[in-house]
């Protein structure tokens, strides 16, 4: 009996194959500008660039953030990541000095696609799909490997170079400056962000949610000092097999996130969910990375409208669907926010609407939920609550 997400995630990626980009030893193309840090026998770890055996412009490649955007499908994701081929070299994390390291750094802090050669040990094979990293083509250690000259971006180089700034205030300010959050995020996991003595490779897992749960952070403080939004509203995205709905409850912050996948593996109905109240959370969420991020790019939204909600989030997973990392999650979640929002006078009448789009009763989900639950079963009885009702 599958009773966790990862769980769950990690049989669901098992049976899918995908057909990866064959190369040989030598290899000459560009990166995207693009690396991958695993996890595995940290503090050592593996790391190297993600390259594509073709040159010029490859960037769109590892770009999350124009694929929503461009209306890029499944498949055109899948194909971009499966042609991405990565090499790696088993790398102390506190060995900023070694030159392969020097190499990507430069790569993470590049403003656009790089020439590169490389040469493995053997010819790169497989291909990588777990439940929660993008996924990418064959890999193999790399022997040797060289990059063209590099420009770096501006932003970027600035944060490399204030070596006295801290990591949170860095991510912060690269946010606010319109750094793309997945450039922010090579540049945090290869040691270039934060105060020297603390620098270190980070495993790009990690360093995603590092960045997403930094910001969350910050903007979670200033969000809390706003004042109420006025109804109940209801964002709504649909994309790569996935239905988002967001509904923003005038209270103060709270969050729940809820996601079912649904008929993906054969005719389960799977929901996981975590929550939080208006504290801040202190465990790891049970559901991984898509909480950070989800509510990350919620609390943006909130912060750039200087108001304050309380966060219900929902989200359907169909038949079809790939797991393509957090970033699917984050960059949905950011066309829902900035989306026309419907408006409703209950939390009823929203929880009413929002069950017309999805495909799983809305029982099913309050039965799962903590929040929710207490949500319209007025269990919630806090002064604060008791007085906004004007009782």
């Amino acid at each position: 009996m599958i009773k966790t997400k990862n769980a769950y995630l990690q049989k669901l990626t098992e049976k899918m194959q995908m057909k990866s980009v064959k190369v040989g030893k030598d290899l000459e193309g560009s990166t995207p500008p693009s690396v991958f840090i695993g996890r595995w026998s940290y503090p050592k770890v593996y790391a190297g660039p993600m390259m594509v055996a073709e040159t010029g412009d490859t960037a769109i490649m590892d770009s999350p953030e124009s694929w929503i955007n461009e209306k890029k499908s499944q498949e055109d994701i899948i194909n971009y990541r499966m042609n991405l081929v990565r090499g790696k070299q088993l790398i102390k994390i506190d060995d900023l000095d070694n030159p392969f390291i020097e190499k990507l750094q430069d790569i993470s802090l590049a403003s656009k696609s790089i020439d590169s050669e490389a040469t493995f040990g053997k010819r790169p094979r497989g291909s990588l799909l777990t439940e929660d990293s993008m996924p990418h083509g064959p890999s193999a250690v790399i022997e040797k490997f060289d990059i063209d000259a590099v420009r770096w971006d501006k932003q970027l180089e600035k944060t490399y170079y204030d070596t006295d700034l801290k990591a949170s205030d860095a991510v912060i300010n690269l946010h606010n400056k319109g750094v793309p959050f997945s450039a922010m995020q090579k540049a945090f996991s290869v040691g270039t962000i934060g105060t020297k003595e603390r620098r270190k490779l980070v495993p790009t897992r990690w360093s995603i949610t590092a960045c997403d749960s930094t910001l969350a952070n910050i903007m979670l403080k200033r969000v809390r000092q706003y004042p109420l939004i006025d109804t109940h509203r209801v964002y709504e995205f649909y994309s790569l097999n996935n239905y988002y709905a967001v509904i923003l409850l005038p209270m103060e912050w709270q969050y729940e996130w809820m996601e079912a996948f649904i008929k993906i593996l054969g005719k389960e109905e799977m929901i996981f969910s975590d929550y939080e109240r208006n504290t801040n959370k202190k465990e790891y969420s049970s559901v991984g990375g898509c909480y950070y991020t989800a509510k990350m790019a919620v609390l943006d939204k909130l912060e750039k409208e200087r108001k304050q909600a309380g966060v219900i989030i929902l989200r359907e997973a169909y038949s079809g669907y790939v797991p393509l990392g957090v970033f699917n999650v984050r960059e949905n979640i950011k066309y829902a926010m900035n989306s026309k929002f419907k408006e409703f006078e209950t939390l009823k009448n929203a929880i009413d609407y929002v069950s017309t789009k999805l495909k799983i009763p809305i029982h099913k989900y309050v039965k799962q939920s903590d929040l929710l639950e207490d949500l319209l079963h007025h269990k919630q009885t806090t002064l604060d609550i008791y007085f906004k009702k004007g009782n």
